[in-house]
């Protein structure tokens, strides 16, 4: 028969064939195979044996062969120890200990989780059981993440995102991204986003000291881990968190005028970098200023936060930062004497852009893939298993 032949090119290593017939009903190829007799060791104190015992028939799972689901018939020998005095089976390659189905069935069951967009198809294409895919499914997840795994590179981004809510204590859980912008790839996943946390989640991956460029928003907890953690970093504060920092007050004051009407034209023109805007919708918008002094003094601070960012060398930036910090001093509005001493207590992880250049726009765009594996599962209860499918879907 073809089908023999192509099974036998197809069998796990020290296997014969014996037989096979097909269940066309079922559409199941029933393969009797039979381990090649050589010598065994005991697997405790690995002594070489040749005394039998008995021998055990095992049904094994493989993966499908041409839209048929393949069951292994395997005889297999039991041999005795004498040191032991215990009887132990000889193993086969491919198949680990104690388990129903071999390796290859394994992995063909994650390239199905991969390609599939609803579990319950690949168990029915399967025949397996709930609890079965998913033990199975995030076992080798976590053999595949195995395999990415090397020290720490030169550049790398911190950034969170919201995981799920806690129903126990009526919070919203987060987890931290590590992302490599060289390799171009998500590292780790912690749950959490404190100090221990990250420390302790982190410690496994050597070469802390590699690590020179360390992009994140203006977070006071990720700042104090990358200086604690990251001994030869330098810390860079991402230019758009930067930029930002004024879109709330500013949208504040706009809705004591205008309500709180998103569709307004005011509100994408406040919003917008004016140097981008032609000349009427910049005369339009300074005609409406005119009229309300504090909201123009915002959104003269805010376009001054653009003109800096578009300041060209670290001497020249840094000249720009102290006038611009020494501009906001005369200011009486409160807003602006936050956003000085905020700018005070970044101004090296401020002008550390302007020495790199880089961004955590890489980071963002791994947080955008995590809400999208997020939607594709409707959420995830186990954070374990979270991290398992988001650094398989980032590790290319």
């Amino acid at each position: 028969m073809p089908e023999e032949s192509l099974i036998r090119s197809l069998l796990l290593p020290e296997l014969s064939l014996v037989g096979c017939r097909s269940i066309f009903a079922a559409r199941t190829m029933e393969v009797e195979v039979k381990k090649d007799p050589k010598e065994e060791f005991c697997p405790k104190c690995a002594t070489r044996s040749v005394s039998g015992y008995d021998r055990r028939r095992v049904r094994v799972k493989d993966a499908h062969l041409r839209g048929y689901q393949v069951r292994m018939v395997i005889t297999k020998r039991r041999l005795w120890c004498k040191p032991c005095r215990k009887p132990f089976t000889e193993p086969v390659p491919g198949i680990r200990k104690g388990a129903r189905h071999t390796e290859r069935y394994g992995r063909a069951l994650l390239r199905a989780c991969e390609l599939y967009s609803d579990l319950k198809q690949v168990r029915r294409d399967f025949r397996c059981s709930a609890g079965f895919l998913y033990s199975a499914l995030y076992r080798h997840l976590e053999l595949e993440r195995r395999k990415h795994l090397y020290p720490w590179p030169d550049v790398i981004g911190l950034d969170e995102h919201f995981f799920r809510r806690n129903k126990q204590f009526r919070t919203r859980d987060f987890v931290s991204m590590v992302v490599d912008f060289r390799g171009k790839r998500l590292m780790e996943v912690v749950d959490g986003r404190t100090i221990a946390d990250l420390e302790a989640a982190l410690a496994y991956i050597p070469g802390r000291e590699n690590v020179r460029l360390v992009a994140l928003d203006m977070s006071d907890v990720y700042k104090g881990f990358a200086k604690r953690f990251f001994p030869n970093a330098r810390l860079v504060a991402d230019k758009f968190h930067v930029l930002r920092l004024l879109n709330p007050p500013l949208m504040r004051r706009r809705k004591d005028v205008t309500g709180d009407r998103r569709s307004a034209a005011i509100r994408r023109l406040l919003l917008r970098n004016g140097f981008t805007l032609d000349f009427w919708q910049r005369l339009e918008l300074h005609r409406w200023l005119d009229h309300h002094p504090e909201l123009r003094e915002l959104y003269q601070a805010k376009e001054a936060l653009h003109r800096f960012y578009r300041t060209r060398g670290f001497d020249r930036a840094t000249h720009a930062f102290r006038s611009l910090v020494d501009s906001l001093a005369h200011s009486n509005l409160p807003e602006l004497q936050t956003l000085r001493r905020t700018l005070l207590r970044w101004r090296r992880e401020v002008l550390a852009y302007f020495v790199s250049r880089i961004t955590n726009g890489r980071t963002e765009g791994f947080n955008l893939k995590a809400k999208l594996v997020k939607r594709r599962a409707f959420g995830y209860r186990s954070f374990r298993n979270y991290r398992l499918r988001l650094l398989n879907a980032c590790a290319h």
